[in-house]
């Protein structure tokens, strides 16, 4: 999220994101690639089985692991990376926040420090086999992931979130909105908006103003950028622009705004803390983060040990557990409370009122779509 770069942007992760990777992502075959000595250690001399590491089969390997900071990396050091390290004997360090730049630049420079690296399907799909190197099989088992998850041949899901509409109850509570065209009505829902204020926007922020605007869901793309920020426009004067999702969170806490187009899974920490917002489901969009390995890493089979280790069904409850976000594993059953339940978008209705974005095409043109909302919010 830029008009800083993606370096701020996600920390907006560092809260809680409940939400499930939904079959709507295409799925995409992987090719292998090439193994090292490392990879038959670390699965103990058989392929890889989900969750798992040969016991002290890295000691000597030291392993930086990037995301996004705050609850979320920390769940996610706890879950699956720091016991990763302990089973497998490797060293582990973590960065952050997730840079997408300062990746490119270590990649292109030939000196890459970070090992496995968390950011947006959008970028991984991007950027695969240019940045990214292609899922080594032998070693990350992917088959517990759900049907359709995978967005290219060089990632996995770390976890997956939702950006919805999020509404003030007590001073919409008789006359809720129910849908984009609401938050982009200011006369009939008077009052001020929150949206994302960042170059590196989201999936899906540009298709809430086309579907207000009466575009039809299945003539989405190619995406109108010029009119959907022309719709933008008409709600600016009544728009706060929210740079991280801690920032948005902090905006429905604090009741500066009365609605927000955020990440559900801040605002559900937001109404744990005692915001008075509701979600509004109706063409939510799903999302989804995504783990991969540089290209130029020094030891490519132990980053996919780590990842195929993360992908674990305990570890991936564990994180759900922490953090909100839903498991990437169809074996995971996390323990949650009632209202971590209300705002999960695996929720079996949840899946009629789904949004499908095309992340393939926001991949094509994601420069394009930087470049325009950079200079919409500059202008």
């Amino acid at each position: 999220m830029r008009l800083m770069s993606t370096k701020k942007r996600r920390t907006m992760r560092g809260g809680a994101i409940a939400v499930t990777v939904t079959a709507a992502m295409v799925l995409v075959g992987c090719e292998g690639a090439p193994s090292t000595p490392v990879s038959s250690a670390a699965a103990g001399g058989e392929p890889a089985a989900v969750g798992t590491v040969a016991p002290n089969s890295l000691k000597g390997t030291t392993l930086t692991f990037v995301s996004y900071g705050g609850i979320y990396q920390d769940g996610q050091m706890k879950a699956g990376v720091t016991p990763f390290g302990a089973e497998s004997g490797a060293k582990i360090l973590q960065d952050g926040p997730t840079d997408n730049a300062k990746l490119k630049a270590q990649v292109m420079s030939g000196n890459v420090s970070w090992d496995v690296f968390d950011t947006t399907n959008v970028f991984t799909a991007q950027q695969c086999e240019k940045l990214f190197l292609p899922l080594d099989k032998s070693i990350v088992d992917t088959s517990k992931i759900p049907k359709g998850a995978i967005t290219d041949k060089c990632s996995v899901p770390a976890m997956g979130y939702g950006l919805i509409l999020v509404y003030n109850t007590k001073k919409y509570g008789a006359n809720p909105p129910t849908g984009w065209a609401d938050f982009y009505d200011t006369a009939k829902f008077p009052g001020k908006r929150a949206i994302e204020g960042s170059g590196d926007v989201t999936a899906g922020t540009l298709e809430t103003a086309l579907l207000a605007d009466g575009v039809s869901a299945d003539h989405m793309y190619p995406l109108d950028i010029k009119r959907a920020l022309k719709k933008m426009s008409t709600i600016r004067d009544d728009t706060v622009f929210w740079t991280t999702g801690a920032q948005a969170q902090q905006f429905i806490e604090s009741g500066q705004v009365d609605m927000a187009l955020m990440w559900n899974g801040r605002a559900y920490s937001g109404v744990k803390n005692g915001a008075p917002f509701a979600p509004v489901w109706n063409q939510w969009m799903p999302e989804a983060d995504t783990i991969a390995v540089p290209k130029g890493v020094k030891d490519p089979a132990a980053s996919f040990a780590l990842i195929n280790y993360y992908l674990g069904a305990q570890q991936q409850a564990k994180l759900t557990e922490l953090t909100s976000y839903s498991p990437v594993n169809v074996d995971s059953k996390p323990k949650m409370d009632d209202l971590l339940k209300s705002f999960l978008t695996s929720a079996p209705e949840r899946s009629a009122d789904v949004f499908k974005l095309d992340i393939s095409w926001w991949a094509q043109h994601r420069d394009d779509i930087v470049s325009a909302y950079t200079s919409w919010l500059a202008g």
